[in-house]
């Protein structure tokens, strides 16, 4: 069935939006429960399509798992060893994190290429470098990956670039490793900091995650762990910049600041005022919105995650801005998709140009990626008349419950088919 949204513009934002917990953490908390002998309790997990694909592999691999609003509880008592398929791998980049897992319990290892969003080459390379350094051997026979090891004993792995996913992996495979394990120019992203924190809740030994230094002493008798996840900072940031563009006392809920700073000093910059209590954000429609420079880096820099969406703040800001894309290499396909709606923006190699201030007018548009849909039904938010968004399952990969989220703050949404 093709889903379609419809968005009526035009309409002020007043009310409050709660944040779920993070999508880019939960996919990898999901995985690394495998990791418990018995049972596991994951609490604020986010009712996203990625979830239910990654729960659809927990059966597979004849897991048992209970769900009480946002509590998943994961039994593993009779995990087996699987191969993961095509049809459930290739339905988020995600899946990779079985790798790490199931290397861990079983030093084998068999799954077809993991999916995701189109938004460039985003090899694998710097996991597969990492498994082979504990000892792993991987082959790539037709399009899936077999992972081997007789066992797998800690070594000191130096990532070329900080990468989350095999910062993560690694981190995974490393528990179950015999000695020390000690990774190099790691990521620091928050959630790697709350994965770590469910491997400690087991009985893991790390130390150092929210670092760029690592150091994992395996231990293989992890059970009972126990986690909360993150408030979803991609999320939040979303919503903020909703508010910096329609709303009125619009309150965002239950984020946390020092994970979203970047993106609150570049609002700043671009004339946009708020205020904050605890985890709450108020914000309204920024009067003025100033041009300004965006460089994406990795954390704690401005989130490759959220250049999207603050591209449409920028239509609305009175000069020339630049947004500078260092993670990923198509991250520009929503823009082109904005200047069909009256946006003036413009890209070369990984620089792109947006010239503002530009009324915003509806049309129908296909979404690319999760990002970019993001965007694109943030435009619609603030486009004259109603814009019709095609492949809206997308977007519900990676933001629970976002229709009735906007909805309930006085948004016209409507999903059809």
């Amino acid at each position: 069935m093709n889903v379609r949204l419809k968005i009526k513009g035009g309409n002020t934002l007043s009310g409050e939006i709660k944040i779920s917990g993070s999508k880019n953490s939960a996919v990898a908390l999901l995985p690394a429960a495998l990791l418990c002998k018995t049972k596991s309790k994951i609490y604020k997990v986010p009712k996203i399509r990625d979830i239910e694909y990654l729960l659809k592999i927990l059966e597979v691999l004849s897991c048992k798992y209970t769900i009480d609003k946002d509590e998943i509880i994961i039994d593993t008592t009779n995990l087996k060893n699987a191969p993961i398929p095509e049809e459930l791998s290739e339905q988020m980049r995600a899946s990779y994190y079985f790798m790490g897992t199931l290397l861990a319990r079983f030093k084998k290892v068999e799954i077809s290429f993991p999916g995701g969003c189109h938004i460039g080459a985003r090899p694998i390379d710097l996991h597969i470098k990492g498994f082979e350094c504990l000892g792993a051997k991987v082959e790539i026979i037709k399009n899936k990956y077999i992972i081997t090891a007789d066992k797998l004993t800690g070594s000191r792995i130096y990532l070329d670039i900080a990468s989350v996913g095999a910062t993560i992996n690694i981190m995974l495979a490393a528990t179950h490793a015999s000695g020390q394990t000690i990774i190099e120019n790691a990521a620091r992203e928050p959630e790697i900091v709350n994965v770590a924190s469910f491997l400690i809740s087991m009985g893991s030994k790390i130390t150092g995650a929210g670092t760029s230094t690592i150091v994992i002493d395996g231990e293989e008798n992890l059970d009972n762990g126990v986690t909360e996840v993150f408030p979803d900072r991609i999320e939040a940031s979303t919503y903020i910049i909703i508010g910096a563009l329609a709303g009125k006392d619009l309150k965002i809920k239950g984020f946390i600041k020092d994970h979203i700073n970047s993106v609150l000093i570049k609002l700043k910059d671009a004339g946009v005022d708020f205020d904050i209590k605890g985890d709450t954000l108020t914000i309204s429609k920024c009067p003025k919105l100033l041009p300004t420079t965006i460089k994406t880096q990795v954390f704690p820099g401005f989130p490759t995650d959220v250049q999207q969406v603050f591209t449409v703040l920028l239509t609305q800001a009175e000069g020339t801005s630049e947004i500078i894309e260092t993670i990923y290499e198509s991250r520009f396909m929503s823009a082109s998709l904005l200047n069909k709606m009256g946006a003036n923006t413009s890209s070369v190699g990984n620089t792109l140009t947006i010239t503002g201030p530009t009324p915003l007018t509806a049309t129908e548009l296909y979404i690319p990626d999760l990002r970019g849909g993001a965007a694109l039904l943030t435009a619609g938010l603030i486009a004259q008349g109603e814009t019709i968004l095609d492949n809206i399952p997308l977007i519900l990969r990676g933001y629970e419950d976002i229709v009735e989220k906007l909805t309930n703050v006085g948004a016209e949404l409507q999903i059809i088919s």
